[in-house]
């Protein structure tokens, strides 16, 4: 098994390969996949280890550079996603910021959506400015400022679908094909839409990033992400990146990951369904003033949602009425759901937005992004539905 670039699996249908993707036993033949807590690796013979290090043979020579544990996470996350090729790294952020850094240099051009998580767009916004890289934010809802945007060469564009926190969402195909008319890599955060509900590749999309902390592992448990992509991207620009700057994902964390893969079909697909039930819920609330879910046939994209997504995430976003001290009453009040900025796990998690996730944009910049003071973003988690409505509709009862 090569270490570097992956092999062509076998094509599984979804459950399966959750379960069986990427299973590599060991002499040991063990049921559960096999944790490899080892830094480096010995040889046979100084030879043997000139000839690794030339990448001649297929020995793994360091776990910055590849691991037995992660690269069954690896590829079991390429087959579910339909990837040719996945790295996994330290955190989600990592994921991001690799999958940027190691294509771009000073007078380059990047154009991404405005509404992406806050850690992102300081990234696009501060970041590779400092290095000489133009960056233009478009609303990411808009075609027409695409296509503005993009009418002049570009070399990358990023964005998120649906977006974080007000569940906008992006026609990746139609932006993915004007980006490459202009030039550029398209580069998807997937990570609301998880591997079972989008297929970004399908739409278009040169490159896929996740933050494996939420979903994948959905159990609060461990940091990790994943960049996906084609075999001669990985091997020309992201590979030599990656292991000469040190993203790499521990093998611990990479069994854990693995060992949620296998049931993320299960878990999501409950929260999904309870999302939507509680979006409908909130609807009829009077003290609640607009509710954001890309399934609500309300939402202002509800159609490109049906077209481009097969389920709608386990997200709601809603606004509640007293702004800022009627959000925190309510969020105060519910003694079921927890206040956490994390998402995607087994328990139900609230956070206020302006105040945490994108607490660092100005007011300006949450304005035009839709995040009033009085925005609440919650992660549905595996409680009963009618828990959560009854725990909500007593906070309710406060603002």
């Amino acid at each position: 098994m090569t270490k570097d670039t992956l092999k062509s699996p076998p094509k599984y249908r979804r459950e399966t390969a959750l379960v069986r993707g990427g299973l590599e036993r060991s002499q040991f033949r063990e049921t559960s996949e096999a944790l490899f807590l080892n830094s480096g690796y010995v040889f046979d013979n100084a030879a043997q280890a000139e000839a690794s290090f030339k990448g001649e043979n297929d020995n793994y020579i360091y776990s910055r550079y590849g691991n037995p544990t992660v690269n069954m996470f690896q590829e079991r996350l390429a087959e579910l996603e339909g990837a040719e090729a996945c790295f996994a790294t330290a955190t989600g952020m990592a994921a991001v910021f690799a999958s940027l850094a190691c294509q771009l240099n000073t007078g380059d051009r990047v154009v991404s959506s405005r509404a992406v998580f806050g850690s992102c767009h300081i990234i696009v916004d501060q970041i590779l400015p400092r290095w000489g890289i133009e960056t233009v934010f478009v609303d990411g809802t808009n075609l027409d400022e695409w296509e503005a945007a993009l009418s002049q060469p570009t070399n990358a564009v990023f964005l998120e679908s649906p977006s974080n926190p007000m569940l906008d969402l992006v026609d990746i195909a139609a932006v993915s094909e004007l980006a490459h008319a202009a030039g550029a890599c398209v580069i998807v955060d997937n990570v609301f839409a998880t591997p079972l509900y989008q297929r970004p590749f399908e739409l278009g999309a040169d490159i896929v990033v996740y933050s494996a902390t939420k979903h994948i592992d959905g159990q609060g448990r461990c940091l990790a992400g994943a960049v996906l992509a084609d075999a001669e991207f990985m091997a020309e620009k992201f590979m030599p990146f990656y292991r000469h700057t040190g993203p790499s994902l521990s093998p611990f964390n990479a069994w854990i990951m693995l060992k949620s893969l296998e049931t993320l079909s299960v878990r999501v697909e409950r929260q999904c369904d309870a999302s939507l039930d509680l979006a409908h819920f909130l609807q009829g609330q009077p003290k609640i003033k607009q509710v954001c879910h890309p399934g609500l046939d309300s939402h202002p994209q509800a159609e490109l949602a049906r077209r481009q997504m097969s389920g709608f995430g386990n997200l709601v976003t809603f606004e509640v009425d007293g702004g800022k001290a009627g959000a925190f009453r309510l969020a105060d009040a519910l003694s079921i759901v927890d206040i956490s900025n994390n998402l995607g796990d087994t328990k139900s998690l609230i956070c206020h937005p302006a105040t945490t996730t994108h607490s660092r944009l100005s007011d300006e910049e949450r304005a035009q992004l839709g995040i009033s003071p009085g925005v609440l973003r919650i992660s549905v988690g595996l409680e009963h539905i009618d828990d959560l409505k009854e725990d909500l509709e007593r906070a309710l009862a406060t603002v």
